[in-house]
């Protein structure tokens, strides 16, 4: 009996351990745009279940630094082994709709697309920084579609598709 009631807590640890390892802590206000960004993954064939469980949380942060000359709207975090761990939005980018949803498909092509960033300030979704993200809101269909089919991600995935069929 004892034996039996240590195996069942054994058991019941393991898969408590195994699901927790296997969720990721999502804020309900990025959940839609999380969605629809995975959406355009799924569309351009670029897998991303990996990715988003090596995540442990996509957030609204009230820390990123909002100051003059200084201000972080969205950020990746890494661990120690420079893994990413969290994506991180700043509160203020929930100011307005538009800035949020560029700010959240910014940070997200960091992770899922393996972006670096394109341009200092030039209006595209992974500029360093926009001065005017009301053009890019305007454009976002074109956007979107730049944004994925220069991404690293779709451009590795093209090729090892192309090596794939030579290889025949």
């Amino acid at each position: 009996m004892k034996h039996g009631l240590i195996m069942l807590l054994v058991f019941l640890f393991a898969c408590t351990t195994t699901f927790s390892q296997n969720s990721v802590d999502i804020d309900g206000r990025l959940q839609p745009i999380l969605n629809d960004f995975l959406d355009d993954c799924a569309s351009y064939g670029i897998e991303t279940n990996e990715k988003l469980f090596q995540l442990k949380k996509i957030d609204i942060s009230k820390e990123l630094p909002l100051e003059e000359n200084n201000t972080v709207l969205g950020v990746v975090t890494r661990d120690a082994n420079n893994n990413v761990e969290n994506i991180l939005i700043n509160w203020a980018a929930m100011i307005d709709p538009e800035i949020l949803k560029i700010v959240a498909y910014h940070e997200f092509a960091h992770h899922f697309l393996d972006y670096k960033h394109t341009c200092q300030d030039c209006n595209e979704i992974m500029a360093v920084t926009n001065s005017n993200y009301f053009l890019i809101a305007k454009d976002w269909e074109k956007q979107v579609e730049n944004l994925f089919l220069t991404s690293p991600a779709y451009l590795a995935k093209d090729s090892k598709e192309g090596l794939a069929a030579s290889s025949f």
